[in-house]
Formats: C-alpha cells, sequence, structure tokens
C-alpha cells in the first residue's frame, strides 16, 4: 500500500466508503441479486470465469458486482481469491468428443452427421436496441426444447479418416501437463502451456491478434472445422479407486480452426488451431485458436514475421491482469523518481544554457579584439 503523504491512510479509507457508495448507486433502485447477474449476464459471468481460472458462477457475479461491471477487476478479484482455495488434485482431461452440444456449427460441411445446431447466438440477430427488454419485456412463454443435448462426433473427425488433416496431439504416457497458476512460465515453451495461457489470456488482446493474422500478419488461411458449445464430465482419478470418480459437469466452448497445409506436395494435409475456454464464449475460443496456430509456426517451419507468431511477445502481453497492473501502478506516487528526472532535466537545461553562454561571450570576445 503506498501512504506516501501525511493522512494519506485516511484518505484511502475514505476512498473505499466512498467506492462502496457508489457501487451501491442509488438507494431507491433494488440492489442486484447474484442470481440475476448469473442468469441474465451469463456472458460476462462465463468471461470472468475463462480468464479468472475459476469455475464458479455465483463467485464470477459477485466479482462483476464489487467491480462494478469492470471485467478485468472482477478477474482480478478471482484470481485473488483462487490463490486462497485449497487444491485436491487434477482431473483427468476432459473428453469434449462426449460433450453434450447445445450449440454446434461448422463452416465446412453443410451437411453433418448430427447436423448443424444454431443453439443460443447473436449469429442471426438485427443489432437494434429492443425497447421492450428497457421496459422489462420478456417473452411470452419459456421457448420449449426441440432436443435434449446429444453427444457429436468432431468434425476434424471426417478429414482424419481420409488422412487429410494432421492428427490430434496425442502427449507421451508420462508426460506431465504444466501448470501456469503453480510454475513461472519459461520460453520456448510446450504447446500444452502455451494453451493454458492463450485461454485465461485476454479477450480482446487475443481477438486483435487473430484479426492481424486475416490481414496478412501471419501465413494463416482458417476455416471454423467446428465451433461446439456444451456441457463435458469431470473425474477424478483416486489412487484408492479402480475407477475415476466423478465430479460432476462443466460448460465449455471449444474450437477446432482447419488451416493451411504441411507436408509434402504429393501427400499435404491441413494443421489446426485449438481454442478452449469456460463458459459459452464463441470469440475468445475462435481467437484463441488463430493464435495458437499462428503460434505453431516454428513447429511447421514457417518464418516468424508477425507478432501473432512470436510467441515470448503474445503469452507475456495476453494476461490482463499482469497488463493492469502495469499500466495501472503509474497512477500511485511516483514522486521521488519524476523529481530525480525533473533535477536531471533542469541540469540538462542549465548545462545547455551555460554552454550557450559561454559561446555568446565568446564570440563578444573575439569580436572586441
Amino acid at each position: 500500500m503506498y501512504v506516501a503523504v501525511k493522512g494519506g491512510e485516511a484518505a484511502i479509507a475514505n476512498a473505499h466508503a466512498l467506492l462502496a457508495d457508489r457501487r451501491r448507486g442509488d438507494r431507491s433502485v433494488p440492489a442486484l441479486r447474484l442470481d440475476q447477474i448469473v442468469e441474465q449476464l451469463a456472458l460476462g459471468v462465463d468471461r470472468v470465469m475463462s480468464e479468472g481460472s475459476l469455475y464458479d458462477r455465483e463467485l464470477a457475479a459477485l466479482a462483476i458486482v464489487q467491480a462494478r461491471g469492470d471485467m478485468i477487476e472482477a478477474i482480478f478479484l478471482v484470481r485473488a481469491y483462487r490463490t486462497t482455495l485449497p487444491r485436491f488434485g487434477y482431473t483427468k482431461a476432459i473428453d469434449t468428443g462426449a460433450m453434450l452440444v447445445e450449440r454446434r456449427v461448422s463452416a465446412t460441411y453443410k451437411d453433418l452427421p448430427g447436423g448443424q445446431l444454431l443453439g443460443p447466438t447473436f449469429d442471426y440477430t438485427h443489432r437494434l436496441l429492443d425497447p421492450e427488454l428497457a421496459a422489462g419485456g420478456d417473452v411470452a412463454e419459456p421457448l420449449q426444447r426441440a432436443s435434449e443435448a446429444e453427444a457429436m462426433p468432431r468434425v476434424s473427425a471426417i478429414l482424419a479418416r481420409e488422412g487429410l488433416i494432421e492428427p490430434d496431439g496425442d502427449m507421451p504416457q508420462d508426460h506431465i501437463p504444466g501448470d501456469i497458476t503453480r510454475e513461472p512460465l519459461e520460453f520456448p515453451m510446450a504447446r500444452d502451456i502455451r494453451l493454458q495461457a492463450l485461454s485465461r489470456g485476454d479477450e480482446g488482446f487475443l481477438l486483435a491478434l487473430g484479426y492481424s493474422t486475416q490481414r496478412g500478419y501471419a501465413r494463416n488461411h482458417p476455416f471454423v472445422g467446428e465451433v461446439r458449445i456444451g456441457e463435458v464430465e469431470l473425474e477424478l482419478d483416486v489412487p484408492e479407486l479402480p475407477f475415476a470418480v466423478p465430479l460432476g459437469s462443466v460448460r465449455v466452448t471449444e474450437c477446432q480452426m482447419v488451416n493451411q497445409f504441411k507436408g509434402s506436395a504429393k501427400a499435404p494435409q491441413f494443421t489446426r488451431g485449438y481454442g478452449l475456454v469456460f463458459g459459452q464464449s464463441e470469440r475468445k475460443a475462435m481467437a484463441m485458436a488463430l493464435c495458437d496456430r499462428a503460434l505453431r509456426a516454428t513447429e511447421f517451419g514457417e518464418d516468424v514475421v508477425a507478432a501473432a507468431q512470436d510467441e515470448e511477445f503474445v503469452i507475456s502481453h495476453s494476461d490482463n491482469v499482469q497488463a493492469t497492473g502495469f499500466v495501472e501502478h503509474l497512477k500511485l506516487p511516483h514522486y521521488v523518481d519524476f523529481q530525480a528526472e525533473l533535477d536531471l532535466v533542469r541540469r540538462m537545461r542549465a548545462e545547455h544554457d551555460a554552454r550557450e553562454n559561454a559561446g555568446r561571450a565568446e564570440e563578444k570576445r573575439e569580436a572586441a579584439e
């Protein structure tokens, strides 16, 4: 805590009190309940869970309220809380092929096994403000589900059967996945570590980088093989038991990009970009998949010529909590540093003026002679 001037602690306490007052707002307006945020601001909750690395809708909703809607501050709060939780172990890798799919679209095949499921999406809505929502309007009746969620094979399996896409990566049996929440980042990094960092990276940053790859700033030509949203089951291996214990399910968004080729002219194959995030966040999963493929440039022997292909640049700057800390700390007192630089500038100007005056004096003396 910075307490650089007399009365600093009292000022900080008053600032906290004012923040709490502004957070509550007009007392004549009913206070927000967490269940309202969970149910009606679900996409914001999903982003906080994903970039906060903690799957808990109620805690994410609480963080949004506490942060007054500042999403990065809410993500910071969730991450800070996460560090206080005990760690019991690691679940088995989720099987997204067995996902109970609510939404599933592909830009590569019109007709595919299981069909296209539009699900809840803004893709086909008109971007017009709805005055009925402002008036508290709602649909007349709850929608009836046409069908229950179901498991569907991945679209990439269609290409894989013909050997037209690189194999889905298999890790060695003795490989222990890394954990960026417990181990410092080191470059270059394995793909599993890189995907973790991308998964909780800032959506806006990754979106901009993904967009840059579409504008020629990376060797990338993608098709959305599939975007799917649904529930996947979590299982935990318990040493005392001969079987995995189901813990429940989580909602995730997965994106598989189909990208340009690798291999020889005789047997070229499509390559992959991959994205997986908590909740419903297609834009983030797609941006993640675009960046993942761009960051595989070295793996495929491609020239690294764009920012999106530079692993250290992307991963070091994708974390919005770290970025916020570095940018916002500039608001805090830097009196000593500034006074030192101010003194340096004054001395430089004084030395320059002294040289100028000495030069003019020399010119006058020479003229007088």
